[in-house]
């Protein structure tokens, strides 16, 4: 390279995507489709892709080799544990012999006091999630973890297996998509609201290989949780990533759950990027998504003709405590018609549905009394589809109100079954309705 091109890297202004891969590459500067050594902070795997991350890394590095950190690497079995499936079980006891066998601190096990729940909404609450670093995870939904101005994607059991060997992984920088969003929410408008109107709009595919990074005054009012929802479907419209900036509500939230040092990093307002999307807040509305792709995007208004067999209210995207909060205050007061279902997304969400109160109500009590069932133990149960008895899972043509991040053919277990993608919000007031039904009627 000149030394003028070189000059012109060196300076040039980059994206918040683009100076944390930069950082973790040990250079000046990075500019799309350039491919770089990047280090990972953390190496995140579960009970479905665990076992092939481990077979990919015994293979390449040896049965008897170490994994590059000790603590770079968060094990956390989410998907298939609450079975009688013999198959889920084995691969559970694969992660247990490997941990062992490396003394590796961060493995959450179930069935255990030290089990914590879905991996994406455990892994920032137990502190792993930190500004301006890299995290890699053998899950698309890992982009989940930007919400605290971290760069998260998901990868493939190969390259999971040479980053838990090396701790590094040849990464191609993405170009970034900026969605600037301002003003306040309206009434019964919620996250999963926003990106469901982003993937409405530009499609399954409008963001491929693409960083989606968020920013405006709407979203600086989120709760972290609610941002957490944003992140974690921006691979719905096939980005890499999906990245907020580390702002001070954000900074409190991780230094609450970890000790660690870390240095956040922030992108600059001049960088050139592949895109911009404009949101007013006050002009979004409650929607769904309707079968089968995510970016199905119709007001919920417009469908309060379609009958539903149930309602899911749960997974990483929906099963956090705001989701939570948000459905018991619809529901308070009022009696569901529909089977549904409750699953919070960790034991700490658990918990708070025993000790978190409205009027004074337990939300668990306002459920039990709203006609919901018995909420599951936290894990991600019907979101992947799951074994035959995973609670929740779909077994016909039933018409399902979800939470979840997908509603593919065949997601919640049955081919003929149709989901709805909606906030908790949406959710509880179909449950109510026994249609699809705009929150607002409640509000």
């Amino acid at each position: 390279m000149k030394t003028d091109e070189l000059n012109m890297t060196k300076n040039r202004q980059m994206t918040l995507t683009e100076k944390i891969l930069a950082r973790a590459a040990g250079v000046a500067a990075v500019r799309p489709d350039d491919n770089v050594w990047v280090k990972a902070d953390i190496l995140l795997t579960h009970d479905v892709c665990g076992p092939g991350t481990i077979g990919v890394f015994e293979r390449e590095f040896g049965r008897d080799a170490r994994v590059w950190s000790r603590d770079g690497v968060v094990i956390i079995p989410d998907h298939y544990i609450f079975t009688a499936d013999e198959k889920a079980h084995r691969n559970v006891d694969t992660l247990r012999e490997f941990v062992r066998n490396q003394e590796l601190p961060y493995y959450y096990d179930p069935g255990t006091p030290s089990y914590r729940g879905v991996c994406h909404v455990a892994l920032p609450q137990e502190g792993h999630v930190r500004p301006g670093e890299v995290i890699f995870g053998t899950d698309s939904h890992t982009c989940t973890h930007g919400a605290l101005g971290a760069f998260a994607t998901g990868i493939g059991n190969t390259d999971a297996g040479f980053v838990m060997g090396t701790g590094r992984l040849l990464l191609k920088v993405p170009p970034t998509l900026r969605f600037l969003l301002e003003g306040d929410l309206p009434d019964g408008v919620m996250a999963k609201d926003i990106i469901l109107r982003i993937i409405g709009d530009i499609g399954v595919d409008g963001a491929n290989y693409c960083a989606m990074e968020f920013s405006g005054s709407t979203i600086d009012k989120l709760s972290i949780e609610e941002r957490m929802t944003i992140c974690n479907m921006a691979i719905e419209a096939g980005a890499k990533n999906g990245i907020m900036a580390a702002d001070a509500k954000a900074e409190e939230y991780v230094r609450r759950r970890t000790l660690r040092s870390y240095t956040p990093v922030t992108g600059d307002a001049n960088a050139d990027v592949a895109g911009e999307h404009r949101y007013a807040a006050g002009n979004l509305v409650p929607c769904v998504a309707g079968p089968h792709l995510p970016s199905n995007y119709m007001p919920a208004a417009d469908c309060n003709d379609v009958t539903i067999d149930r309602v899911y209210i749960g997974s990483c995207t929906g099963g956090k405590l705001t989701d939570f909060m948000a459905a018991a205050r619809l529901l308070a007061g009022r009696k569901v018609t529909v089977d549904t279902f409750l699953v919070p997304a960790t034991a700490e969400v658990a918990r708070g549905l025993e000790t978190e109160t409205i009027a004074g109500k337990p939300l668990k009590t306002i459920f039990a009394e709203a006609g919901c069932l018995d909420p599951a133990p936290p894990s991600c149960a019907a979101c992947l589809g799951g074994p035959t008895d995973t609670f929740g899972r779909t077994s016909g043509s039933e018409t399902v109100v979800s939470t979840t991040n997908r509603n593919f053919i065949g997601r919640m277990g049955s081919k003929q079954s149709s989901i709805y993608l909606a906030s908790p919000l949406t959710a509880a007031a179909s449950a109510v309705r026994g249609r699809i039904t705009d929150p607002r009627e409640f509000i």
